[in-house]
């Protein structure tokens, strides 16, 4: 029998409390073009064997990622992840850990997050680092609400360039608080000049590097602008293995970075669950979101770890909480550490040079198909080609042929007509010269 609490009284009297009249009411903000009006076409009950028949027949039908060329990036990115990394998360006093309420009975959860935030903050070249994120797009936010905490100030300016699911994601927070947003349109030629919109008012500007379409940026003149006008430089990093080649964002001016840390220690996964991080100055610590692991000594004088900051509303803190986020992400922060450690710094730059090297290589292959240009003059280890017609219909044809050849940019900006014919691609060190020979076959069959 299913364990059903609430009588209609129960239900009744919590709507009543919310100021709702239904249950339907709670998701008035889900446009009604995308809620179900029904319930999903499955049967209503069958055996695991048959669940598991049904389920492995539609997994079939997906490409996986291992199984053909790859050069998909566009904030999710193929690396090699060490056989290590997946056996010690799967260690007892990792894998049974679930948040350290206790910290006498959680000093190796402890330990790993202070770690990471250390990890963090040497990557990113800033002075603090919060336990995680959810992913880079929900830190991305989190730092914009920060960013108007610090300043008392509302509006943001968003980069064309800045991923447009990291943009639409500040939007939704913005259309939420009602405060006002400057989003440039994407900008796949690098002509923006985000530093004439930023005003008194402003209080923060984001910019991604690398960017949306692959290229680099130096972010010291829009730090210095931004900084003149009292307002706060948000970086943004969705591939972290850049970070091992390119100067940090904490170097350039900025105050708050957030990165996607996916690359390191973590799989695809679907598209999730993946790890956000978010780094700043040490005098903006206590409008950081999330949790911040920190080092003590026990009564016995002994070195141990703590939560040091915790101002979530799950907390004490409840509406003063600078906050929502209800946990970090504990296992992909663990991985993340576990194989950064393993590489090290050495490890990492070597890693970085090979993604840039692949990348070079990928470039110079296509430039020599007549009809493809390279657009991104700059780059890490992703790159913005053009192509004779829809780069929509150009990736699903190279599909047909085995090869996932990278992200339409008219999938990521619908509507935006100067995008239909640009393709963002992406090499990592998990590219071989036959793939890449692969793709130079099949693009230009393709086209021809």
């Amino acid at each position: 029998m299913r364990y059903l609490p609430l009588t209609d009284d129960d239900r009744r009297t919590m709507l009543a409390g919310i100021g709702v009249q239904n249950i339907d009411d709670l998701f008035a903000d889900i446009p009604d073009d995308v809620r179900l009006k029904e319930l999903v076409d499955l049967p209503r009950h069958a055996s695991e064997l048959e669940v598991e028949r049904q389920l492995g027949a539609m997994a079939a039908r997906n490409t996986a990622a291992s199984s053909v060329p790859f050069f998909v990036g566009c904030g999710a990115y193929k690396h090699h992840v060490p056989a290590s990394v997946d056996h010690l998360i799967q260690r007892s006093e990792f894998l049974t850990a679930y948040t350290p309420y206790q910290p006498e009975i959680s000093q190796g959860t402890l330990q790993y997050l202070f770690e990471f935030q250390t990890q963090v903050a040497m990557l990113t070249g800033m002075e603090v680092a919060n336990a995680s994120m959810y992913d880079g797009s929900t830190a991305c936010g989190e730092a914009v609400l920060m960013a108007q905490r610090l300043t008392r100030r509302t509006n943001a300016v968003l980069s064309g360039s800045l991923h447009p699911q990291y943009r639409d994601v500040v939007v939704m927070l913005s259309d939420m608080s009602e405060t006002p947003l400057k989003a440039l349109s994407a900008d796949p030629e690098g002509t923006e000049d985000i530093i004439a919109s930023i005003d008194d008012d402003t209080a923060c500007v984001v910019v991604q590097t690398p960017d949306v379409f692959g290229r680099v940026h130096d972010l010291s003149k829009i730090a210095a602008a931004a900084h003149e006008k009292g307002a706060l430089l948000i970086a943004v990093v969705t591939e972290v293995i850049s970070l091992g080649a390119l100067k940090p964002p904490g170097e350039m001016g900025a105050d708050i970075v957030v990165a996607e840390g996916q690359s390191i220690g973590v799989g695809l996964n679907f598209g999730g669950p993946y790890v956000g991080l978010l780094a700043t100055r040490q005098k903006y610590l206590r409008q950081m979101p999330g949790r911040v692991c920190g080092e003590t000594v026990d009564a016995n004088g002994k070195r141990g770890f703590v939560l040091t900051l915790s101002t979530r509303e799950q907390h004490i803190r409840r509406e003063k909480a600078t906050s929502n986020i209800c946990t970090n992400s504990g296992l992909c922060s663990l991985a993340f550490t576990i194989h950064l450690s393993l590489l090290g710094e050495a490890g990492l730059m070597k890693l970085a040079r090979i993604n840039h090297a692949n990348a070079i290589a990928l470039a110079d292959a296509l430039t020599g198909i007549n009809s493809v240009e390279i657009l991104t003059p700059s780059f890490f280890n992703e790159f913005t080609i053009r192509v004779p017609g829809k780069g929509a219909a150009v990736i699903e044809s190279l599909a047909e042929k085995g090869v996932l050849g990278g992200v339409p940019a008219s999938r990521l900006v619908p509507g935006q007509k100067d995008l239909d014919d640009l393709i963002i691609v992406a090499a990592t060190e998990v590219n071989t010269p036959q793939d890449r020979e692969v793709y130079v076959k099949a693009l230009t069959e393709v086209l021809s």
